[in-house]
């Protein structure tokens, strides 16, 4: 498609790579730090929020990971549509403004249900950012920098993540020294209703900022212009009914799938609900799987109601080997960096017996410093590399795993403090690489006007099989060895190594992934084209 005049006029002025592109990305990674401050900050509140609330490890792993992951995931769908079809910088500046307020809310919150609730919000609104980030700034770089640039916007994962958990030791420390009796604290407030206070608010300011940002012309960086839409909230609300009980049944069967469309709905429900029950039985955690068969049940309904309205959109995301391995593989690497990641603090609080400032102060410019190395390596890495294989994305996840299990195990098993800590440091660098190539690997095995909801894709299986499982199973892995007479500390110890199997699963990913990618990557307009996109529009 030609650029008329007021686009070619765009084109010059942003210059695909230019300074104004750094400059979107310099204000997107802040705001992916502030997306992770509020998320991660719960960590170093854990032992605290535990003690006041009076639960489990496993349900502070469901506040930290399925109450929030659940509802990131199933939301992010619908608003990964919208980031494809709407204004992305006005997206993400509502959904910034949305999850901070959640998040200062949680300083109110003097109940496990009411904190959940508030995590909830939280998930909701940080579901409208990562997707139209990624197609922003897929619209501002060539391909030749996108990896590159996808991992500097990730590696505010780990900024935000180090900022959140040394942010909250200090808070917490010296809240407890000005007020170690908390009824004589203001409002009767504790260090974790405070330090929830802190990082929320600022959000909130953050926002206009982002409003501010000017949107890029979508498909301009690989010349595949897509015109605007004509009803962004229509095609968004599409999504979302898709997944919603009642409302599914009646847009599969105005769809066109008939009777067949939901009696096969109908059994993935039996299936999935039976599935619930089961691991309810086993594990004691009702809340747990209720809320994980939810979200499971929503996204087959989305994936289900995909196939019938988008076909091209859906064969892709289904039908490409190398994306199935990749929505597999990366979310399984990422089972072991968000559990290791959350329980780290509570880890060296209870195994090495220091401070929650100490922890907070180490582990926070840990995991800023090297985490955000490890992104940026990793992606500037897969962008060398490109030009010599087109398996060099994959490569460089694979080495993420090959270098991060033997730290990570060395990490838990030492018993000397100053190696544990630089233990920690290296896993912090190696075991984050594989975040960039991981986000350009999926946005280059669709077309342009797919890029967002395929991110909303990825990360919904990011968010289950990492956020979702991970932190619950190894604290669940806890529980249980602590019920049979293990000290806490030697419970978490292992309840995070038996999490490390995963970096299995996550390598043999990569390998058959390899078979495939390069086929793969060269045929997605022809395949598109092939289950209906016009012939023409992508090329």
């Amino acid at each position: 498609m030609l650029l008329d005049a007021s686009e070619q006029k765009l084109q010059n002025e942003f210059k695909v790579g230019g300074r104004y592109a750094k400059y979107v990305l310099v204000v997107l990674v802040i705001v992916y730090i502030f997306n992770f401050i509020d998320r991660q900050i719960l960590s170093i509140l854990a032992e605290d929020i535990k003690a006041d609330l009076g639960i489990s490890d496993a349900e502070i792993g469901f506040l930290y990971g399925t109450a929030f992951a659940v509802f990131y995931a199933v939301f992010g769908l619908p608003l990964g549509r919208l980031a494809d079809t709407w204004v992305r910088k006005s997206l993400i500046s509502i959904g910034l403004l949305f999850w901070s307020a959640m998040t200062a809310l949680s300083g109110t919150a003097r109940s496990f249900q009411t904190l959940a609730i508030y995590r909830i919000g939280v998930g909701i609104g940080e579901s409208s950012a990562t997707p139209a980030a990624f197609s922003m700034l897929a619209d501002y770089f060539p391909p030749q920098l996108r990896t590159t640039a996808l991992s500097i916007y990730s590696s505010g994962v780990y900024i935000g993540s180090g900022i959140g958990i040394f942010l909250g030791g200090i808070i917490l420390d010296s809240w407890h020294s000005a007020y170690p009796d908390a009824l004589t604290a203001p409002l009767g407030l504790k260090g974790w209703h405070v330090a929830f206070f802190a990082v929320g608010l600022p959000g909130i300011l953050m926002a206009i900022w982002v409003w501010t940002l000017r949107e890029p012309i979508r498909g301009l960086s690989d010349g595949l212009i897509t015109p605007a839409h004509p009803n962004p909230f229509a095609a968004a609300g599409t999504e979302l009914t898709a997944m919603l009980p009642g409302p599914h049944f009646y847009r599969l069967w105005l769809l066109g799938g008939g009777l067949r469309a939901l009696v096969i709905n109908l059994i993935a429900l039996t299936l999935i609900s039976s599935l619930a029950i089961f691991l309810y039985q086993i594990t004691g955690n009702p809340i747990q799987w209720t809320a994980l068969g939810i979200g499971v049940f929503a996204a087959f309904s989305w994936a289900q109601s995909l196939r019938l309205r988008d076909p091209p959109t859906f064969h892709l995301l289904f039908n490409t080997f190398t994306l199935r391995c990749a929505v597999i593989g990366f979310p399984s690497m990422a089972f072991i960096t968000y559990g290791i990641g959350f329980w780290s603090p509570p880890f060296f609080q209870r195994v090495h017996e220091v401070s929650a400032s100490e922890t907070g102060t180490i582990l926070g410019l840990t995991a800023a410093i090297g985490g955000w190395s490890g992104v940026t390596l990793g992606g500037v890495l897969a962008d060398k590399l490109r030009g010599w294989s087109p398996r060099a994305k994959l490569y460089v996840s694979l080495a993420s795993v090959v270098l991060s299990a033997p730290t990570a195990l060395a990490l838990l098993t030492t018993d000397d403090l100053t190696t544990a800590y630089w233990l920690n440091a290296v896993f912090a660098v190696t075991s984050p690489m594989w975040v960039g190539p991981a986000a350009a690997t999926v946005n280059e095995l669709v077309l342009p006007r797919m890029r967002a909801i395929a991110s909303a894709f990825y990360l919904m299986m990011v968010t289950f099989i990492g956020l979702a499982l991970g932190p619950f199973t190894m604290g669940k892995i806890s529980d249980y060895l602590y019920a049979g007479g293990l000290s806490t500390d030697k419970a978490l110890t292992q309840g995070m190594t038996w999490g490390l199997s995963m970096y299995g699963l996550a390598a043999g990913c990569m390998l058959l992934a390899m078979l495939r990618v390069s086929e793969d990557q060269k045929t997605v307009a022809s395949r598109a084209e092939q289950y209906g996109e016009p012939v023409g529009i992508n090329t």
